[in-house]
This record gives structure tokens, C-alpha cells and sequence, in this order.
């Protein structure tokens, strides 16, 4: 018997990409978008790169900290997305530009809204180090894990016949072409 054909698993795994890609992103918008009581807040950072040259002027240890921060937010987007779009067979190339846009797209988008949140600074570093940290998860864990499942994953799901040897798989059916009726 067969366990379940690869159009379920497929569903069933797009559907696991997408909860935990909704689960992720609320808990990011409520880390980044909820209003802070603090009784000063820094001016906005709009110039690149200043924000991270600070952070290296406190320490290894600080600085480590923050940019990791950074880098550590939306990471998770760089598997979670492609896994909710559900695509084995596609270029490398297109996927890590498609996932790392959509990461600047939602860093954007959390800057943007953080300029109405009391206690939020917008911070335009923030927002190159959330766009590499995607990028970054996107390299190391996408191309490994898309050449795993189309090798069939860890346990292959083979078709048993009823003698419960494994049923051998022939060619790929094809419908012939029916020519036009005279």
C-alpha cells in the first residue's frame, strides 16, 4: 500500500511552511511593533551603516549581541518562505532573489511601521541586517534541503505490492494524441 500520494505530502507540507511562516511573523511584529515605555528614545538612524559602526565602538560582546539581533530576526523567513511556496524543482538563483526581496520587503515594512510606535526607533541598519540574515539562512539551509526531498527525503515512500515486494515502477503513462476528425 502506498502511505500518500506526493501531491498530499506536498500540500501538507506547504501547509506546515505557511502556519509556521503566520506564526513567525506575528511574533516578530509583536517583538518589533509594540509600543515601549522608556523615558528617552534615540533619534531615528537614517544613515547606512552608522548604527553598526556604533555597535562595533561598544565591544565584541555588545556589538555581537545587537548585530546578531539583527541578523537573527527575520532570518527564519529565508527557509519558512520558500517552504510555503512549495517548490522543489526551481532555479537556486530565482529562489534566494524571490525570498531575500520578500525579507527587505517585510524589514521594510516593520521600519515603516515602527515610525508610529511609541518607544520604536526606525533604524535603517536594522533593516540591512534583517535582509542579510535572511539571505544567509536562505544559502545554507534551501539548496540542502530541496536536493534532499527530491531524492525522497529521509524515508522514502515506496509502493509495496500485496506480496510485499517492492512493486516495480514502470514508465511514466502518457495520453497519445488523437488527431482531428475529418
Amino acid at each position: 500500500m502506498r502511505q500518500g500520494t506526493d501531491g498530499q505530502a506536498v500540500i501538507r507540507f506547504r501547509a506546515v511552511g505557511v502556519s509556521l511562516l503566520l506564526a513567525h511573523l506575528l511574533l516578530v511584529g509583536w517583538l518589533s511593533l509594540r509600543p515601549l515605555d522608556v523615558p528617552w528614545v534615540t533619534a531615528a538612524n537614517l544613515s547606512p551603516f552608522a548604527g553598526i559602526k556604533a555597535d562595533l565602538s561598544l565591544g565584541p560582546a555588545v556589538a555581537a549581541r545587537r548585530i546578531g539581533a539583527g541578523l537573527l530576526l527575520l532570518a527564519p523567513l529565508g527557509v519558512l518562505l520558500p517552504m510555503a511556496g512549495g517548490r522543489l524543482h526551481v532555479s537556486p538563483w530565482s529562489s534566494l532573489a524571490r525570498t531575500v526581496a520578500a525579507g527587505a520587503l517585510i524589514s521594510l515594512a516593520i521600519e515603516l511601521g515602527q515610525t508610529g510606535v511609541p518607544g520604536q526607533v526606525v533604524d535603517v541598519d536594522s533593516m540591512f541586517l534583517n535582509t542579510a540574515g535572511v539571505a544567509i539562512a536562505h544559502v545554507l539551509v534551501v539548496p540542502v534541503g530541496r536536493a534532499r526531498l527530491r531524492r525522497g527525503g529521509p524515508r522514502r515512500v515506496r509502493e509495496v505490492s500485496r506480496s510485499g515486494h517492492e512493486a516495480p515502477q514502470g514508465s511514466t503513462p502518457t495520453i497519445s494524441r488523437v488527431g482531428m476528425a475529418p
